[in-house]
């Protein structure tokens, strides 16, 4: 047997070398002015693109049919997109309006959860110019369940509907135009455990059948315009169009982050301020606002605004895992290398990047100051009692941040 026997063999062919062709496209795009011109950065630009060209698939044909939904990891330690938060964990499931889902397993202990379910995506963002971002990204909120309105046994066991006739409070409905479940999982403390989780089609009976040869080919032409789009998108789209992004404002926050702030994160249930930076290896960033009650989370980022690498660098921050000084200040120190503080933001040897902070379930506008210092006047430009740690200090730390997220993904 040979090319050429089967009467499809010209099509598969013809629809995996032009999905090649894509890939190579999508490598061209590595070499954009946002991409500084070192080492690292370009290696990170094609790691960005190898990562998700490991998801490509798997979003367009292993878990695209919403008959046999699966929940699928969409960013972990070694698979990063979107503006991925180090701390929060994030899974879809392709669904549509016209099935019910049952979602059922152990809530877990994460300080947040949130199940979406998203609607059409259309070409621009409703009431706005913006032209959505790259599938899978762009569809619209539908409907919102959060943790504190999900009813779970005393164990944490639950069951969540999606679409159908409601049942009770452990219900989301869905519309015609449903097309995906969007689960976020955000976490503060080290011990905290992640949901059990598992999906299932109500009456799903028969066992998934095997992909055709058109269902492989159009599986193939999404995964060809997913790896250029997101070539193309990134870090493009949210300098070009977020109202959180301002490319020229470096190492400074914007004077009002709510301004961006729009019904959908109210919907996401968090308010979002972002920051650009770029650091000289003999500079620092101090990066201070008050302390308060809210569940916030920051994170580092790269160029292409994936997450840095949070299993062994010190690159995010939550409540519980910070030190504030006696004045009710936290003060986060970015720089190249460990300055024997506490709260110590690594860059990963990057020279430019973007940080992130969300305020989770708040509308709250936290105000940022930022003080650009170089490294040698970094302790004077800190309170004398803000916290520090040795170098023992800081291998413990990152051992148990290593081990903590290695149990939130159960790797």
């Amino acid at each position: 047997m040979a090319f050429g026997d089967h009467a499809g063999d010209q099509a598969l062919r013809d629809a995996w070398r032009t999905f090649c062709r894509q890939l190579e496209s999508a490598g061209d795009r590595v070499f954009k002015d946002y991409n500084p011109a070192t080492p690292p950065h370009r290696v990170d630009a094609f790691r960005f693109l190898t990562q998700n060209l490991g998801q490509a698939f798997d979003l367009a044909l292993e878990t695209r049919d919403t008959r046999y939904p699966a929940l699928h990891p969409f960013c972990t330690p070694t698979r990063k997109l979107g503006g991925d938060a180090a701390d929060l964990v994030y899974l879809q499931s392709w669904i549509d309006g016209h099935c019910v889902y049952r979602i059922w397993g152990n809530r877990g202990t994460a300080r947040f959860i949130n199940f979406t379910v998203q609607g059409q995506r259309p070409e621009k963002q409703p009431g706005t110019d913006c032209p959505s971002l790259h599938d899978p990204f762009g569809d619209v909120p539908e409907a919102n369940l959060f943790g504190h309105e999900l009813e779970t046994g005393a164990d944490g066991s639950f069951e969540l509907y999606i679409g159908g006739p409601q049942r009770g409070p452990n219900w989301l409905p869905s519309t015609p135009g449903t097309r995906k479940l969007f689960l976020r999982q955000g976490f503060d403390c080290w011990d905290e455990q992640p949901a059990r989780l598992n999906i299932e089609r109500v009456g799903m009976t028969q066992p998934k059948p095997l992909p055709s040869p058109a269902g492989l080919m159009e599986a193939m032409d999404w995964a060809g315009r997913f790896v250029v789009a997101l070539m193309d998108d990134w870090p493009d789209h949210p300098y070009h169009y977020s109202p959180f992004v301002d490319a020229d404002m470096l190492n400074s926050f914007p004077p009002d982050p709510a301004a961006g702030a729009g019904q959908d994160d109210q919907r996401r249930g968090r308010a979002v301020a972002h920051m650009c930076w770029a650091l000289k290896e003999t500079q620092a960033l101090i990066i201070e606002f008050d302390a308060h009650d809210s569940f916030w989370m920051i994170s580092n980022m790269g160029v292409f605004f994936t997450s840095l690498d949070y299993r062994y660098r010190p690159v995010s921050y939550t409540p519980s895992r910070t030190a504030v000084d006696s004045d009710g200040k936290i003060r986060l120190v970015m720089c190249h290398r460990d300055p024997g503080y506490h709260n110590w933001l690594d860059t990963q040897g990057f020279e430019q990047g973007n940080i992130t902070y969300r305020n989770m379930m708040s509308t709250h506008a936290t105000v940022f100051r930022t003080q650009l210092v170089e490294l040698a006047e970094l302790p004077g430009a800190l309170p004398a009692d803000t916290a520090r740690v040795t170098a023992q200090d800081r291998t413990a730390q990152m051992k148990t941040r290593f081990e903590s997220i290695q149990a939130r993904y159960g790797i």
